[in-house]
């Protein structure tokens, strides 16, 4: 089968009818938001062109009869606190039966969190963490409005998921609310959108996807969705790798641009049947040195190597995509426990050397060792986690320091041999 055709099954089996998606979808959205409510805000992006797509919008909501009663300007990049507060309180004053989301997953993210403030109240910090939100929402006998959210980037996927990523801009750090309540019950993402993208976004946007799909396969060895996990790192990571450099390389290349808004979503799915780790949890404190999907792209191949011992068949797999994608000719077959996780290792960087993005935390501008400081502290606090229960080998915040701290030095300094050696029974160095 062809591997698009492959990828849209995939989404099918995910979403069902439940997700309107591909070129041409902002052309049925109407009757789309119809099916939320008659009377909606529209919360909406301001990125370049895209008024265009939101008159768009309005005209569609206008031939469905659906009342538009307010628009909103979105968030920044990562979703600031301050943006969630202000989405929140003019959402309030609109007094609507839904609302539309159009924007990045910043925009989507925000939105999310400013109607779990606007219905369930409280402060963001109550929120933080896992089920959190229907807890309280449970409590108060109360639900979420609708959410439309119309996706304009391939990255994230915001749209498709229960994850909504905030940030505390005085600190630098980003944290999370992960919960059910709010996945939005009404996804959409017209492909098109993704077009006229700029490069560095869509490298961001194409490495968030794969450090989804393969964060997941790492965390499920063992697990139930273990083959699941697999066949969509098999579908979708061959369409970052055989066509990032091609739309990067030619910005109007339509077909690449199709394949990376599909394997972003597929990483969509990934992160609804598992959980992102290690290198999710580093970004988050990384916020004020370089993008989300850059900061996962950079930390993943050093847990790669860490996490080795308890992944090789995660390994293998991944590694055999890179060869079949001619970016390597490494026999991973061949190779076992931390050989093989510096070989795959090494083909992610070499990636990511290829398509212009950093490999190490010392040449990024402004970094410290604050920012290693601050990422340890973080991966200690309760709301996040999840993620230390989600890494290959579980960590307790107790063996934070030991365990990611040296991955964290031999991130800074670009060299893989630094990290740590792991197993699931004592942490070493190599």
């Amino acid at each position: 089968m062809d591997p698009f055709d492959r990828a849209r099954e995939l989404l099918r089996r995910f979403k069902g009818d439940a997700y309107l998606f591909g070129r041409g979808a902002l052309d049925r959205i109407g009757p789309w938001v119809r099916q939320a409510g008659d009377r909606v805000a529209l919360v909406r992006g301001t990125f370049a062109g895209s008024d265009g797509y939101v008159q768009r919008i309005h005209m569609a909501l206008a031939d469905a009869g659906v009342e538009l009663a307010t628009e909103v300007r979105g968030a920044r990049p990562n979703a600031p606190c301050e943006d969630v507060f202000r989405i929140r309180d003019e959402l309030a004053r609109a007094e609507v039966d839904a609302v539309v989301g159009f924007g990045g997953g910043s925009t989507i993210d925000a939105t999310k969190a400013a109607l779990v403030l606007g219905m369930a109240g409280g402060q963001l910090d109550d929120y933080f963490g896992t089920s959190l939100v229907s807890k309280v929402l449970r409590r108060s006998s109360r639900s979420l409005p609708e959410f439309v959210a119309i996706q304009t980037v391939a990255g994230s996927a915001a749209h498709l998921t229960k994850y909504s990523n905030v940030t505390d801009l005085s600190t630098g750090q980003k944290k999370l609310i992960v919960d059910d309540a709010i996945v939005p019950a009404y996804p959409a993402f017209d492909y098109e959108t993704t077009f006229s993208e700029p490069e560095a976004l869509t490298a961001d946007g194409a490495f968030d996807g794969m450090s989804h799909m393969i964060e997941v396969l790492y965390g499920a060895v063992g697990k139930p969705h273990y083959a699941l996990a697999t066949e969509i790192v098999q579908v979708g990571l061959p369409l970052i790798l055989e066509h990032l450099s091609d739309v990067l390389n030619d910005p109007n290349h339509h077909r690449g641009r199709e394949a990376l808004a599909l394997a972003t979503d597929l990483g969509g799915y990934a992160i609804m049947i598992g959980g992102t780790n290690a290198a999710h949890l580093t970004s988050f404190s990384l916020v004020d040195l370089l993008p989300h999907g850059r900061a996962c792209g950079l930390m993943n191949p050093y847990y790669t190597v860490f996490f080795a011992p308890a992944i090789e068949g995660p390994l293998r797999c991944i590694g055999q995509i890179w060869r079949r994608a001619g970016l390597t000719t490494t026999d991973f077959q061949a190779l076992a426990g931390r050989e093989l996780g510096i070989a795959v290792g090494e083909a992610m960087l070499a990636f990511a050397r290829e398509v212009g993005l950093p490999t190490r935390l010392a040449d990024l501008e402004g970094f410290s060792s604050a920012h290693v400081s601050r990422a340890l502290a973080a991966a200690k606090t309760p709301e996040l986690h999840m993620k230390l229960q989600n890494m290959p080998i579980p960590l307790t915040a107790e063996m934070v320091d030991d365990c990611m701290g040296p991955v964290l030095e031999a991130a800074a300094q670009g060299d893989l041999a630094l990290v740590p050696a792991a197993s699931t029974d004592r942490w070493s160095h190599p």
